[in-house]
């Protein structure tokens, strides 16, 4: 059987369609996996398994899942806590919070991408050094003051 991380996710863990001549706009809350072939005009989508776009899909909506596979056109944000994968068909507009990132050639992504889990970056000042003892500072600063 082949898993998520596969070109082709399995279908047969799939609950919830929303098919080729379907429009929906709105919540969906469901704990299956969802694939979407249709269009997506608004809202959020989401689910404790896993969200595929099928090639021709359009969605406009948010979406959260473990796991987001896009083929089709996605100009929402997405949520996934484990891996956003964007084919070769497919593109995305919008903000990425995401546990790991997989961009095909010829897919397209176009916002902002922030994967793993969250660390603060580098403090780039300067430490102060520890205070001298009593006589030490002001010999230090007599001597890297310039004579008059």
């Amino acid at each position: 059987m082949l898993g998520f991380g596969s070109k082709h996710p399995p279908t047969e863990k799939i609950e919830t369609i929303i098919g080729p001549n379907t429009n929906f706009s709105g919540r969906m809350v469901c704990d299956g996996s969802v694939r979407i072939d249709g269009v997506c005009e608004s809202g959020e989508i989401e689910t404790i398994g896993n969200i595929v776009v099928g090639p021709d899909a359009k969605v406009g909506a948010t979406l959260i899942a473990e796991n987001v596979s896009v083929s089709g056109a996605v100009t929402g944000n997405i949520r996934a806590s484990g891996r956003l994968e964007i084919l070769s068909t497919g593109k995305v507009w919008g903000d990425a919070d995401v546990g790991s990132f997989l961009r095909d050639d010829g897919g397209y992504f176009e916002g902002k991408l922030v994967t793993g889990e969250k660390i603060p970056p580098p403090s780039f000042t300067q430490e102060e050094p520890a205070p001298a003892a009593d006589g030490e500072a002001d010999a230090e600063s007599d001597e890297s003051e310039p004579d008059a």
